[in-house]
Protein backbone atom coordinates (compact mmCIF):
# COMPACT_ATOMS: atom_id res chain seq x y z
CA UNK A 1 0.00 0.00 0.00
CA UNK A 2 1.36 3.40 -0.94
CA UNK A 3 1.98 6.15 1.57
CA UNK A 4 -0.81 8.22 0.06
CA UNK A 5 -3.25 5.31 0.29
CA UNK A 6 -2.35 4.88 3.96
CA UNK A 7 -2.99 8.60 4.57
CA UNK A 8 -6.36 8.37 2.83
CA UNK A 9 -7.28 5.32 4.87
CA UNK A 10 -6.31 7.09 8.12
CA UNK A 11 -8.32 10.14 7.09
CA UNK A 12 -11.35 7.97 6.34
CA UNK A 13 -11.03 6.25 9.73
CA UNK A 14 -10.75 9.61 11.48
CA UNK A 15 -13.82 10.90 9.65
CA UNK A 16 -15.75 7.79 10.59
CA UNK A 17 -14.77 8.21 14.24
CA UNK A 18 -15.76 11.88 14.10
CA UNK A 19 -19.12 10.91 12.62
CA UNK A 20 -19.63 8.34 15.35
CA UNK A 21 -18.70 10.90 17.99
CA UNK A 22 -21.17 13.37 16.48
CA UNK A 23 -23.92 10.74 16.48
CA UNK A 24 -23.12 9.89 20.09
CA UNK A 25 -23.32 13.57 21.02
CA UNK A 26 -26.70 13.81 19.27
CA UNK A 27 -27.97 10.90 21.37
CA UNK A 28 -26.59 12.48 24.54
CA UNK A 29 -28.24 15.79 23.65
CA UNK A 30 -31.62 14.16 22.95
CA UNK A 31 -31.54 12.17 26.19
CA UNK A 32 -30.41 15.16 28.27
CA UNK A 33 -33.13 17.35 26.75
CA UNK A 34 -35.82 14.76 27.43
CA UNK A 35 -34.60 14.34 31.01
CA UNK A 36 -34.57 18.12 31.51
CA UNK A 37 -38.12 18.39 30.19
CA UNK A 38 -39.24 15.65 32.60
CA UNK A 39 -37.43 17.41 35.45
CA UNK A 40 -39.19 20.69 34.67
CA UNK A 41 -42.59 18.96 34.55
CA UNK A 42 -41.84 17.31 37.89
CA UNK A 43 -40.91 20.65 39.44
CA UNK A 44 -43.94 22.39 37.96
CA UNK A 45 -46.29 19.74 39.32
CA UNK A 46 -45.84 21.03 42.85
CA UNK A 47 -46.00 17.51 44.22
CA UNK A 48 -42.39 17.32 45.40
CA UNK A 49 -41.14 18.13 48.84
CA UNK A 50 -38.76 21.03 49.25
CA UNK A 51 -35.80 18.64 49.51
CA UNK A 52 -36.86 16.71 46.40
CA UNK A 53 -37.46 19.97 44.54
CA UNK A 54 -33.97 21.22 45.38
CA UNK A 55 -32.45 17.95 44.22
CA UNK A 56 -34.43 18.07 40.94
CA UNK A 57 -33.49 21.73 40.48
CA UNK A 58 -29.80 20.88 40.87
CA UNK A 59 -30.13 18.04 38.37
CA UNK A 60 -31.89 20.41 35.97
CA UNK A 61 -29.12 22.99 36.22
CA UNK A 62 -26.50 20.33 35.47
CA UNK A 63 -28.49 19.14 32.45
CA UNK A 64 -28.99 22.70 31.21
CA UNK A 65 -25.25 23.35 31.43
CA UNK A 66 -24.51 20.10 29.57
CA UNK A 67 -26.98 21.05 26.83
CA UNK A 68 -25.55 24.56 26.62
CA UNK A 69 -22.07 23.11 26.15
CA UNK A 70 -23.25 20.90 23.30
CA UNK A 71 -25.04 23.83 21.66
CA UNK A 72 -21.94 26.00 22.03
CA UNK A 73 -19.88 23.36 20.18
CA UNK A 74 -22.52 23.17 17.44
CA UNK A 75 -22.51 26.96 17.11
CA UNK A 76 -18.73 26.93 16.87
CA UNK A 77 -18.92 24.36 14.04
CA UNK A 78 -21.42 26.54 12.19
CA UNK A 79 -19.14 29.57 12.57
CA UNK A 80 -16.18 27.54 11.28
CA UNK A 81 -18.23 26.52 8.24
CA UNK A 82 -19.39 30.08 7.57
CA UNK A 83 -16.00 31.64 8.28
CA UNK A 84 -13.33 29.19 7.15
CA UNK A 85 -10.64 31.88 7.14
CA UNK A 86 -11.42 32.87 10.72
CA UNK A 87 -13.31 36.01 9.73
CA UNK A 88 -15.71 37.48 12.28
CA UNK A 89 -18.77 37.58 9.99
CA UNK A 90 -19.60 35.98 6.67
CA UNK A 91 -19.63 38.79 4.10
CA UNK A 92 -22.70 37.50 2.30
CA UNK A 93 -24.73 37.25 5.49
CA UNK A 94 -24.12 40.72 6.89
CA UNK A 95 -27.18 42.86 7.32
CA UNK A 96 -26.79 46.28 5.75
CA UNK A 97 -26.77 49.30 8.04
CA UNK A 98 -29.94 51.32 7.84
CA UNK A 99 -27.93 54.23 6.32
CA UNK A 100 -26.43 51.95 3.65
CA UNK A 101 -29.85 50.54 2.76
CA UNK A 102 -31.13 54.05 2.05
CA UNK A 103 -28.36 54.86 -0.44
Amino acid sequence: MTEQAVKVQKTEKAAKKAGQAEQAENVVFAKALKTLEETVKSLESGELSLEESLKKFEEGIKLARQLESILDRAEQKVQEILNPAGEREAEGLRKPDSQEALR
